[in-house]
């Protein structure tokens, strides 16, 4: 169970490393970029503990699928990134994939 709680740690740093990305410039800016390297490296060791416990294609489907939508969500609330039909519809086969995923590993 320590492992599922460790991936719910890595996914919203790994938002969070995303969000410093865009806001460090291309790493012009030092607070957003120490903060991309901390959010990261936090994500990180929380992915790695994960693993221990959890199928790797599962920890990794989930964090970066769930990244994913909440990166596409903030994208379009604070950087004010357009938001179409298409990219809603890909989002959505994300997380379609995502579901697919741990259902194979469920039935195995």
């Amino acid at each position: 169970m320590d492992s599922w709680w460790y991936l719910i740690i890595a996914i919203p740093f790994g938002v969070l490393g995303t969000v410093s990305m865009k806001l460090s410039h291309g790493l012009t800016r030092w607070r957003p970029s120490l903060c991309l390297s901390i959010f990261y490296l936090i994500s990180f060791v929380a992915m790695t503990l994960a693993i221990k416990g959890i199928d790797v294609s599962i920890v990794y489907a989930l964090w970066s699928g769930i990244g994913t939508i909440l990166i596409a969500i903030l994208g379009t609330a604070i950087f004010k990134e357009a938001m179409s039909i298409k990219k809603i519809l890909s989002i959505m086969c994300i997380v379609i994939g995502v579901i697919g995923i741990h259902l194979v590993n469920a039935i195995h």
